[in-house]
């Protein structure tokens, strides 16, 4: 609950600040609420022409923006009136900074009217603007629940467009396609073609096959189906097909997934390397600087700590496949403290100190973490935790199968997240895709499994622009 200060309460000194940090978000909501569209305040766009995305800088009537909100919820509060204010702009603000901005009362006058001098600084002192703001004070004492307004929606998913074009740049990948026989399997299927990702082998039965394409309208002509029943027999002619080397990756159609993964992980014949397999789910988040990987939610149903650690190094794996090139690991538990009695505490701190000795390589592992200091600065901050992965975690590992599912599933349907899913630690990649999802879905998989062979095989990343921005000191 906010409460405000009346001009009586209010005395010369009397001083209030807020912390925030600037994201890209701030800058979309900004432009559309002002119309406000300067390319130089908006991410994602090269305003100079030379082919690089440049850097936004904040327009200055956010920072302005942000005095209000100090006067308007802090002090004086709820009902001040605004009657001017000043600016003396020193620097610009980029995503990233986190900013202090304060408000100093320097003197009351006549009617109501209270004089501040108010300022702007990075966190680390550097002052962004300063100037002094004249108000009218409430009389009355105003009590505001701020829960109370209501939410803005923004559903972008940049993230995946720009790994789809950044794949679409690579040759196709020859594909074994599991039993593709319904819409959601076979459109995402020559969707991913369409946009030159894949070439697709159909592997399963032929009438179903040719019946789901007369649903949705599309020709097969020109590719190859291979009829197969059923659909575990499909499954073990795609991982024949990889090893016979005319295939160099898999995905899965319209059939469960144990039927596919017991012929990817079998010994004689299968897909098996030295590392353990494991599932990623990588989420286009909107409002989030880079994609989200989220392992595993799919296959190990209760690992051990063997198995994790294979598990967080396939996810950083797939991080540098996408272009971060040093993910920021967050080793999730109920907690952010080590406790003996939540065994996934334990865990989460030998995985941070095996990344340390170069046990786990690539990333920056932290952990055990909770959820909300996890990927929320002020969270982490507001529980003291110094860590330069506490806030900005780009991959978050669950400690077991059914919190993973229920996380990916609820930034897919709450926060409106595109989800893309892989398995990895294999000798291919394998798109594990639900099959309910849609083409979207399967297309952004496509490009992931495209991506991810690409890196396996180069060792780099095409255009890697994928790396969040700069967010300063440890909270």
């Amino acid at each position: 609950m906010a409460r405000n200060r009346t001009y009586d309460e209010i005395a010369v000194g009397d001083s209030a600040a807020i912390d925030r940090e600037l994201t890209a978000n701030d800058l979309y909501v900004f432009a559309h609420a002002s119309g406000n569209l300067n390319p130089l305040h908006i991410p994602d766009i090269d305003w100079t022409g030379d082919g690089v995305i440049d850097e936004p800088v904040a327009p200055a009537m956010w920072i302005g923006s942000l005095i209000s909100a100090v006067l308007g919820t802090v002090l004086p509060g709820p009902g001040t009136i605004y009657r001017s204010q000043s600016f003396d702009f020193i620097d610009r603000a980029r995503i990233g900074d986190r900013l202090t901005v304060t408000v100093t009362v320097t003197a009351k006058e006549p009617d109501d009217r209270v004089r501040l001098a108010t300022m702007v600084c990075r966190d680390d002192g550097s002052p962004i603007t300063r100037g002094e703001a004249v108000v009218t004070a409430p009389r009355e004492t105003i009590v505001f629940d701020p829960a109370d307004l209501p939410g803005i929606l923004i559903r972008r998913h940049q993230h995946f467009d720009r790994l789809i074009a950044r794949a679409a740049a690579l040759p196709a990948l020859p594909t074994a396609v599991v039993a593709p026989d319904d819409p959601h399997s076979l459109g995402g299927t020559m969707l991913s073609a369409r946009e030159g990702l894949i070439v697709p082998i159909l592997i399963g039965a032929r009438n179903r096959i040719e019946a789901a394409a007369a649903e949705i309208g599309a020709d097969l002509g020109g590719l190859e189906i291979i009829n197969v029943e059923p659909e575990t027999e499909a499954a073990s002619r795609a991982i024949m097909m990889v090893n016979e080397g005319r295939a160099r990756a898999v995905m899965k159609g319209h059939l469960h997934t144990e039927d596919l993964l017991r012929h990817v992980v079998k010994r004689d014949g299968g897909l098996r390397t030295r590392r353990r397999i494991s599932h990623c789910f990588v989420l286009d988040v909107p409002g989030r600087p880079t994609p989200v990987i989220i392992s595993d939610a799919a296959i190990n149903i209760a690992p051990d700590l063997a198995a994790k650690v294979d598990i967080v190094q396939n996810a950083i794996d797939i991080g540098h496949a996408i272009g971060i090139t040093s993910p920021k690991v967050g080793i999730l538990s109920a907690i952010e403290t080590v406790n003996p009695s939540i065994p996934s505490t334990i865990d989460a701190a030998v995985l941070s100190k095996m990344a340390e000795r170069g046990q786990i390589k690539g990333g920056i592992v932290d952990g055990p973490l909770a959820m909300d200091n996890a990927i929320d600065v002020q969270a982490a901050r507001a529980k003291g935790i110094v860590s330069t992965v506490a806030g900005r975690a780009e991959i978050l590992i669950v400690p077991n199968l059914e919190a993973g599912n229920m996380l990916a599933k609820e930034l897919t349907f709450l926060a409106h997240a595109e989800a893309a899913g892989i398995v990895v630690g294999a000798r291919v990649p394998v798109m594990l895709t639900s099959r309910a999802d849609d083409d979207r879905a399967r297309l952004a998989s496509c490009a992931l499994a495209l991506l991810y062979d690409h890196w396996q095989k180069a060792g780099t990343v095409l255009n890697p622009d994928l790396e969040a921005p700069s967010n300063g000191a440890a909270p």
